[in-house]
């Protein structure tokens, strides 16, 4: 970026605004950001491109989080860690830390244990499919 671009950004953040959540602008059109519309309704979206970049982004806190509260993780098979991800990425870290006897399953190996016991609970009734996707990749590795 020129020192024009970066001019022209300082103004939109300042006249715009800076809001770190989505909310409903002035005419009631659903926003991100720096005035960015996503309300479909008048034409608003975001690209691949933007999605990817956020998912990304997402990932990344994810394993920070499963880094500083699971050490451990890290030594678990490419499957394994990509279920600890997905379930860290749908529940938060305290959701998953709630899963004590299945982490411990999962952590000394006992993966048969640790799959089963997933689909024993509420989470797995309420996303169905992805619980059972999950389970056996953690039964097999």
């Amino acid at each position: 970026m020129n020192a024009n671009d970066l001019e022209l950004i300082k103004e939109l953040r300042r006249d715009e605004g800076v809001v770190d959540h989505a909310y409903q602008d002035s005419l009631g059109y659903w926003t991100i950001g720096v005035g960015r519309l996503i309300d479909k309704r008048k034409g608003g979206r975001l690209t691949d491109e933007e999605i990817d970049y956020l998912l990304m982004n997402d990932v990344k806190e994810c394993t920070a989080d499963l880094d500083k509260s699971l050490p451990w993780w890290r030594s678990l098979t490419d499957a394994r860690r990509r279920v600890l991800v997905n379930m860290r990425f749908n529940l938060g870290m305290a959701g998953l830390l709630g899963f004590k006897n299945t982490l411990k399953f999962i952590e000394t190996g006992d993966y048969k244990r640790a799959a089963e016991n997933m689909l024993l609970s509420k989470w797995a009734k309420q996303v169905g499919q992805r619980a059972n996707r999950l389970a056996k990749m953690v039964e097999v590795g």
